[in-house]
C-alpha cells in the first residue's frame, strides 16, 4: 500500500514539472517571430543573409529570437502550379533545395549555418556546406522527390499571403510587422519588440546599440523586377 506522504510527494512532483514546462513553453511564445522572406542568388538576399543575419546565431539575440527563413521570394506560380522564378531555372532548384534542408535541419542555427553557406558560394556548396551535418542524402532524397515541390508551393502561400504583400526581397517582419527597407538597425528593432521576462542579451544594452556600425548598402530585388537600392 502507498503511504500518504509518498503520494504527496509524486503530486508536488508533478505539479513542479507541470508548471515548469508550462512556463518553457510560455517564455518560448514570447520570443520575437523574426521572418525571412527571400529568394537565392538574390545579391541583397545573399549579404543580409551572410551579413546581417549573422549576428543572430553567434551571440545571445537567439535567446528572445525565433528566426524563420522562407524561401521563394519575387517567384510566380501559374495556374498548373509551375513556379517560375526571378532568377531563372537555377534560382528556382535553389529555393527547392533549401526548403528541403530547412525542413530536414530542423534546430534553426544548423537550418541557418547551412543555409548561410549555400548563399555565400552557390556554385560549390555541395561539397563544403553538408560538412558537420550529416544530412546530405536526406536533403537530396527531399528535393529529387515531389516533396520539394510541394515545400515551395507552401512557401509560395505563406509569401503570397502576407498583408501587407511583400514590396521586394530581402522583407523581413518582426511578430507579422514589415521593416520595409529599415534592416540597418535591425537589433535594435528586435530588443524594443521583446516583450518576454527573459533578460535582455547584452546586445541589447543602450551601450552596444549606441556603437557605430559600419554597413554596406543592401540591394532590393522588387516584384516588379526592378533592383533598387
Amino acid at each position: 500500500m502507498v503511504s500518504p506522504s509518498l503520494t504527496k510527494l509524486v503530486f508536488v512532483a508533478c505539479f513542479v514539472l507541470f508548471t515548469f514546462s508550462d512556463k518553457l513553453v510560455a517564455e518560448e511564445s514570447d520570443k520575437v517571430q523574426l521572418y525571412l522572406y527571400y529568394e537565392s542568388l538574390c545579391p541583397g538576399c545573399q549579404m543580409f543573409i551572410v551579413d546581417g543575419l549573422v549576428k543572430f546565431f553567434d551571440s545571445d539575440l537567439d535567446t528572445i529570437t525565433d528566426v524563420k527563413l522562407v524561401p521563394f521570394g519575387n517567384a510566380k506560380v501559374s495556374d498548373n502550379m509551375t513556379v517560375t522564378c526571378q532568377h531563372g531555372e537555377e534560382e528556382c532548384k535553389l529555393n527547392a533545395f533549401e526548403a528541403c534542408a530547412i525542413k530536414i535541419l530542423t534546430n534553426p542555427k544548423s537550418q541557418y549555418t547551412f543555409i548561410r553557406c549555400v548563399e555565400n558560394d552557390t556554385e560549390h556548396f555541395q561539397q563544403e556546406c553538408f560538412q558537420g551535418f550529416g544530412d546530405e542524402k536526406d536533403v537530396n532524397d527531399c528535393y529529387n522527390s515531389d516533396l520539394s515541390k510541394k515545400l515551395i508551393l507552401e512557401n509560395a502561400k505563406q509569401t503570397m499571403s502576407l498583408k501587407p504583400k511583400h514590396v521586394f526581397v530581402p522583407w523581413v517582419t518582426l511578430n507579422g510587422k514589415p521593416l520595409y527597407d529599415k534592416l540597418d538597425d535591425l537589433v535594435s528593432q528586435v530588443c524594443n519588440t521583446y516583450k518576454g521576462k527573459a533578460p535582455l542579451p547584452k546586445q541589447c544594452n543602450p551601450s552596444a546599440l549606441s556603437e557605430k556600425k559600419t554597413t554596406s548598402k543592401l540591394q532590393f530585388s522588387y516584384a516588379n523586377g526592378a533592383i533598387k537600392y
